[in-house]
């Protein structure tokens, strides 16, 4: 018995369990296969090679990208955030030009960009959300301007689970000539994903959150862009030629791969991709409404309970956040952790929104389509439990 079959396991958007499938992919690598890859000459090596770059050409299937050379395997979400503020935003952007961002962003999709902004001069701009949680389109309209080079938002909340449609923005973006970077996280294992059909110039996501392991994410930008970006990581590999005082680079995606990759990481990512899609979307997601539909009825029922962002349960992608009356996050985590249902408690990476809903913390519910309404009813039982204790 694992420790998930003692629990509800209700943190998905943290990180999500891994199949079988999965991991025994990353254990034959581990076991029958662990040689270095790009490198040996040797049949083994060449078939480890194969492997890795075939998840790389099932990336591109994935999310719909024109060329698997637009797919960069980096160690999250977080680091391909990274890459695109310090590889693009520090040599694309000047004094004047302008970053924008929402106040619901995850800090990997914040704090990068104000770095970025303090080294070039640029300023950072946010956007508010409405009172069910949405971007307020009218305000992101006014902020757009010929100054603005850069729009980055996050697909779906990792707080709220509010979903945002890209394309209108990306036209909008395109307009003032920004590009638009999307924050795919908290996404990737709810709904399908389609790069072109979006418009976006660059996405990011991470393999943990969708059934994969952790320490791999990935990177989509456009051909042209990649090919103006600069390494912001340097080593073997990414190199083209080498002298004691030069080096030129490989083409992307290459030049933003140094050293040693995740191998075990990518062939995982692989097998999650395969899972995801055996179970299929559509399947996926009446699943995850049936639960937050469940979740959302039973919280309404309880009085002291406040839920953040929608009342619509249509608006939570997987995602419901909530106190209980005065009673702190963490007191009401630790006692449904007592009773055998695991949650998140806190600001979840995401201070301003913390702000902006004017609380320090919240509980957040995450599930996924492995999760069953008996584990809901569990929770609910939980927070009744919370409310008799702490007299709320």
């Amino acid at each position: 018995m694992t420790k998930y079959d003692q629990l509800a396991y209700l943190d998905n958007a943290a990180t999500t369990p891994m199949p079988d499938s999965v991991l025994q992919v990353i254990d034959n690598y581990y076991q029958t296969q662990k040689v270095n890859v790009h490198r040996g000459m040797y049949r083994l090596a060449n078939e480890v090679t194969q492997q890795y770059e075939h998840v790389r050409q099932q990336v591109a299937q994935f999310i719909n990208a024109p060329n698997a050379s637009d797919i960069v395997f980096t160690s999250g979400a977080t680091d391909a955030l990274n890459l695109v503020a310090f590889g693009y935003g520090t040599t694309h952007l000047h004094a004047d030009d302008e970053i924008i961002i929402s106040v619901m962003e995850h800090h990997a999709n914040l704090v990068p960009w104000q770095q970025v902004a303090a080294m070039t001069g640029s300023k950072l701009r946010v956007v508010d959300i409405t009172p069910d949680g949405q971007i307020d389109m009218v305000a992101l309209q006014k902020l757009l301007n010929k100054h603005t080079k850069i729009v980055s938002l996050t697909l779906v909340s990792n707080v709220l689970g509010t979903y945002t449609d890209m394309k209108p923005i990306a036209e909008a973006a395109h307009k003032v000539g920004a590009v638009l970077m999307v924050d795919a996280a908290q996404a990737v294992a709810q709904m399908a994903i389609d790069v072109q059909a979006m418009g976006t110039d660059f996405l990011a996501f991470s393999g943990h959150k969708m059934f994969g392991p952790t320490g791999i994410g990935v990177l989509y930008g456009r051909t042209d862009l990649l090919a103006d970006m600069t390494p912001t990581r340097f080593g073997g590999e990414m190199i083209d030629q080498v002298t004691q005082q030069t080096a030129t680079f490989q083409p992307a995606p290459l030049k933003f791969e140094a050293g040693t990759p995740n191998i075990a990481g990518v062939l995982g990512l692989g097998a999650a991709i395969d899972y995801i899609l055996q179970i299929g979307y559509p399947k996926i997601s009446q699943i995850d409404h049936e639960l937050v539909d469940y979740l959302m009825k039973g919280l309404s029922q309880i009085t002291a309970v406040t839920i953040y962002g929608s009342p619509l349960a249509t608006a939570h992608r997987a995602v419901v956040s909530f106190n209980v009356g005065k009673v702190h996050a963490h007191d009401v985590a630790t006692i449904l952790d007592a009773a055998g249902v695991a949650v998140r408690a806190g600001h979840h990476c995401a201070e301003p929104l913390m702000t902006f809903l004017g609380t320090e913390s919240v509980v957040r519910v995450s599930v996924s389509f492995e999760n069953k309404l008996s584990e809901i009813d569990q929770l609910l039982t939980g927070i009744q439990q919370v409310k008799e204790l702490l007299h709320e």
